[in-house]
């Protein structure tokens, strides 16, 4: 899988593969200033918690560079420039924790210079990156844990490279049986309404030769019926104390579908996925994405006018439903509270 998260530091741009068009085009889209990374992350160019953590460094260092050192108010701008990005999508903790942390190793030296703290960013952010992509291949490995040689593993939304630095949660324990000889089959549900299985999901396996077949979402339930799936395995966006998980829209179905067959259910998360503040689900924010995502196909309209619609992008699992969190530290299992606490934030 290509790397579709490009910086270049001299020119101080970021070039994202447009997620918009896949898989029929492999368009990229040009940042030079911090309104056009929150235009890409609003508007489902990147998408992806550990995606949107990475770029959100990147970020920091488009606002630092297009600065005037000049400006005496130049600190109080760029403070409120960092707040603007860690709000840009409520739901995906991973942005928050990014923006806190390089806003953290810029108030460690507060006489620090512009420039000094723009390259100080650059080489932070980088690390960040190359750290995301290391922490999903150990992800993968603990997954690999977990299944069983010709495991039917039925996953929802997209999870892999194209939601992290360059690798994959969920997706990365696909990649890594591969490397280790054992053969998984994927079923990519569709994932209404951005439809992140069929189209990236199912486009990120096939170039790495994994198998792979796409449900519809409602098809879930009935595939479970006959026996046709042996896991189920899903990325998360955030994930609290408790362990109750924050995904994509159509998890927590998934996830009640499995309890009731008795079919394991897996999230596969890195660790700055887990929200230390948050004690359980409910408290937090789902954001509400726009109604034409639904009421439309394309430039088609489905929906009449004047009818509503409903469009979360995400639902909460409770920690009942799941049985097991596969982090970079190991496998997670229920009380999840208790090994939460000694595993991520011991």
């Amino acid at each position: 899988m290509k790397r579709h998260i490009r910086f270049f530091p001299e020119e101080q741009v970021i070039t994202l593969l447009d997620q918009r068009y896949l898989p029929e085009q492999e368009k990229w889209f040009v940042c030079r200033r911090l309104r056009d990374v929150i235009e890409a992350m609003q508007n489902m160019v990147v998408r992806g918690a550990p995606a949107l953590g990475v770029v959100a460094a990147y970020a920091c260092c488009l606002s630092a560079a297009t600065m005037d050192s000049g400006n005496p108010e130049w600190q109080k701008e760029l403070d409120q420039k960092l707040d603007r990005l860690a709000n840009s999508r409520p739901t995906a903790v991973n942005l928050v924790h990014v923006v806190s942390k390089m806003r953290e190793v810029w108030k460690s030296d507060a006489d620090i210079k512009l420039q000094d703290l723009l390259w100080l960013w650059v080489r932070v952010a980088k690390e960040l990156h190359a750290e995301d992509v290391s922490t999903n291949k150990a992800i993968g490995a603990y997954g690999v844990e977990l299944m069983e040689e010709g495991d039917s593993v039925m996953t929802h939304c997209n999870a892999g490279a194209l939601a992290t630095g360059g690798y994959g949660t969920a997706l990365g324990v696909f990649r890594a049986a591969k490397s280790e000889g054992m053969e998984l089959h994927a079923i990519a549900n569709e994932t209404r309404p951005f439809l992140q299985g069929a189209r990236l999901t199912a486009y990120e396996l096939v170039q790495d030769g994994i198998s792979v077949s796409v449900a519809c979402d409602n098809a879930a339930g009935y595939l479970m019926s006959k026996g046709s799936v042996d896991k189920v395995l899903v990325g998360a966006d955030r994930i609290t104390l408790n362990g109750d998980t924050v995904n994509k829209i159509g998890t927590y179905s998934l996830a009640l579908l499995a309890y009731y067959h008795q079919i394991p259910f897996y999230v596969a998360a890195p660790s700055s996925t887990f929200d230390r503040h948050l004690v359980q689900g409910e408290e937090v924010p789902i954001e509400e994405r726009p109604h034409k995502e639904v009421s439309r196909i394309g430039e088609h309209k489905i929906v009449p006018p004047g009818v509503g619609v409903f469009n979360y992008a995400f639902d909460i699992t409770p920690n009942n439903l799941i049985s097991g969190i596969v982090t970079e530290k190991g496998v997670l299992r229920t009380p999840y509270t208790a090994s939460i606490k000694d595993t991520i934030f011991s």
